[in-house]
């Protein structure tokens, strides 16, 4: 193109101006035939399901870890010591209160007790043979026949005499009580546990273990921990009235057996500890459940499961949330129709619902579906939402 330009002269410079103007020309026409076929290509804002929040009154429901407890739960352990003699009861039967247990041999204390029965007797004798002196010394001094010192002296040793017998009347007692401890019975009426201990074996009061455990499984207690914040909600942070008057108020709970089914029978809360542990910030609450058929027993785990039911909150679907780095977030429709994403506070669910705490608020509009692929500042064109979304039933 230069050698052209410099060619002819002024005719050859024209030309060359022409060529290059026509250049130009078409090199503008190339680009703009390309803007417009990207034009013609570009994609409409997609059509995305929007829901308006609104309050509504629904029922959530969390569950505890629980460890459950008979109602009475009884070591057995022997008040004497001795060879157990007799076992009259099997692993896991049920006995009533009062009914014989273990038997220890009680040849030591039935001699202990003839033994103090004698000592008794000889008080009783030795009290006999002082008030006898006595009386036989009152006339002498009314007569004044001897000094008055002498009644007083054999007055003295009445009274020295009684104290004896009192205190061998108590000696026969204990005897007696010990002798009873030979047999042990049965303090409350429930289900025995193991047996450790066999005929022959040495029990005594200071053994580690017990003879055997009774549980009174007539109804069984379910023991699980709660977080502070979960308490704070559950409580209401004290501004229902008295905590005892919330407990009475509150809905059966269920108890989940250990393999996932539910218990028959519904509980209640009964029990609430005093103080937070310290070392894991949690508080231990109580449900009692009736256990008429006998299936559960001490030792047993499952989940406390309360529901709660919570008015006036903001119910966004599951489905409408993405989670990442911990937090959750919806995609909230803005001006323009424009998309952001918005962090939202869960405080419980509902079904296939969350409950919303913060973050969002009434009237606020939100994408419901599709928003796997939905970025930062995207234009959508909102669609009703289905019927069924709790977003959209939600008034």
């Amino acid at each position: 193109m230069k050698q052209l330009l410099h060619t002819g002269g002024r005719r050859g410079t024209i030309c060359g101006l022409a060529l290059l103007g026509m250049l130009a020309a078409g090199i503008t026409g190339c680009g703009g035939n390309a803007g417009a076929a990207a034009g013609a290509e570009a994609m409409p804002p997609q059509e995305l399901p929007v829901a308006t929040l609104d309050t509504t009154t629904a029922m959530t429901t969390k569950a505890y870890a629980a460890q459950l407890e008979g109602k009475v739960n009884v070591d057995v352990r022997p008040q004497v010591d001795g060879y157990l003699d007799k076992i009259y009861v099997e692993e896991g039967s049920y006995v009533k209160a009062g009914q014989p247990l273990f038997g220890i041999n009680d040849q030591p204390y039935r001699e202990q007790l003839n033994k103090d029965i004698a000592s008794l007797h000889a008080m009783e004798s030795a009290l006999a043979a002082a008030e006898l002196e006595a009386e036989k010394i009152r006339p002498l001094v009314e007569n004044k026949v001897v000094a008055g010192i002498q009644l007083k002296t054999a007055q003295a040793t009445v009274q020295t005499a009684k104290a004896n017998v009192e205190q061998a009347k108590a000696a026969v007692a204990a005897s007696r009580i010990n002798m009873g401890f030979t047999v042990v019975k049965a303090p409350v009426s429930g289900y025995i546990g193991r047996i450790p201990k066999r005929i022959g074996n040495l029990v005594g009061k200071t053994d580690a273990s017990p003879l055997t455990t009774l549980s009174d499984i007539s109804e069984v207690y379910a023991y699980f921990s709660m977080s502070e914040n979960d308490f704070m909600d559950f409580s209401h942070g004290g501004a229902a009235g008295n905590l005892s008057q919330q407990i009475k108020q509150l809905r059966p709970v269920t108890l989940v057996l250990s393999n996932g089914t539910d218990y028959t029978h519904t509980g209640r809360i009964e029990m609430v500890d005093g103080q937070f542990n310290k070392a894991t910030a949690a508080i231990s609450l109580r449900a009692t459940f009736p256990n008429p058929s006998s299936v559960l027993r001490s030792g047993n785990t499952g989940k406390v499961k309360i529901e709660t039911l919570n008015s006036g909150v903001l119910l966004v679907p599951q489905a409408a949330t993405l989670e990442m780095q911990n937090k959750v977030f919806v995609y909230q429709l803005g001006d323009s129709n424009k998309v952001k994403r918005q962090i939202i506070d869960i405080a419980g669910s509902s079904d296939n619902n969350f409950l919303v705490k913060g973050g969002l608020k009434r009237g606020d509009k939100i994408v419901t579906a599709g928003i796997e692929t939905l970025m930062e500042g995207a234009v959508v064109t909102p669609a009703a939402a289905p019927k069924d979304s709790a977003a959209a039933k939600a008034k």
